[in-house]
């Protein structure tokens, strides 16, 4: 079974969605919109694979920013321009998604993004303690996966898909989707798919994490292994 996120920080906007592999088939056989902590926990306790649409970590040049600033041992940067600033604010995973896909995931170091970031840090907390460790690279039962980034690579629209307004948007996406993966069974899930992006997002994460377990998404290379194990990694399928 492989299960996808889409974490926010009120649990009544939490997406859940469980996939199965029937035969030839990939069916979808639960989605589900408000799960609270104990519901996600046993989501990802349970699953051969979970992905996580949040950061699963911070860039090291934040963390170190925030250290040294509050012990008075920062180094005067010799400016403070965008440069310095994206340094700061972005994580490798952030800045390779951006080169691979031209989509600039939100900085968990400045963006509300960080609301549900912090959320699963307590959850991930919760795990390790309950003897189910996820890693921030993705090694263990969870893993960070994008559903826009991951659109992207599929050629499907990737943009203006959210909100009640969008619907429609929804509605060609799932069609789209569809005829990509004509081996997904939707079962009886298609419409709340289209009328909650969360619930859409969920079933996209839990297809990304069911591609991260059958090799079929990018790993950190070894050159970014380092950052990867310290500030997270954001899963993609390889095409």
């Amino acid at each position: 079974m492989f299960t996808g996120i889409d974490l926010a920080a009120d649990p009544r906007r939490t997406g859940v969605a469980t996939l199965r592999d029937d035969d030839a088939a990939i069916v979808v056989s639960d989605v589900h919109v408000g799960a609270n902590d104990d519901d996600v926990i046993a989501h990802v306790a349970a699953s051969t694979k979970t992905g996580v649409d949040v950061p699963f970590g911070w860039p090291r040049g934040f963390t170190h920013l925030v250290g040294a600033h509050r012990d008075g041992t920062l180094e005067p940067p010799a400016d403070t321009g965008p440069d310095w600033r994206r340094e700061v604010l972005f994580r490798a995973t952030d800045r390779e998604v951006r080169r691979r896909v031209g989509k600039v995931p939100l900085s968990v170091a400045s963006d509300k993004i960080a609301y549900p970031a912090i959320r699963w840090a307590g959850i991930a907390a919760r795990l390790r303690a309950d003897g189910t460790p996820t890693p921030l690279d993705g090694s263990g039962h969870a893993c960070e996966v994008y559903p826009g980034g991951a659109l992207a690579i599929w050629g499907l629209p990737h943009a203006k898909y959210k909100g009640t307004q969008a619907a429609e948007v929804r509605r060609t996406l799932v069609e789209r989707l569809a005829e990509r993966l004509p081996s997904l069974d939707w079962g009886e899930h298609r419409d709340a798919c289209i009328a909650d992006d969360n619930a859409l997002d969920a079933v996209i994460a839990a297809l990304i994490a069911r591609a991260v377990a059958r090799g079929e998404a990018v790993p950190p290379s070894p050159k970014l292994s380092e950052e990867a194990v310290a500030e997270g990694w954001i899963w993609l399928p390889a095409s």
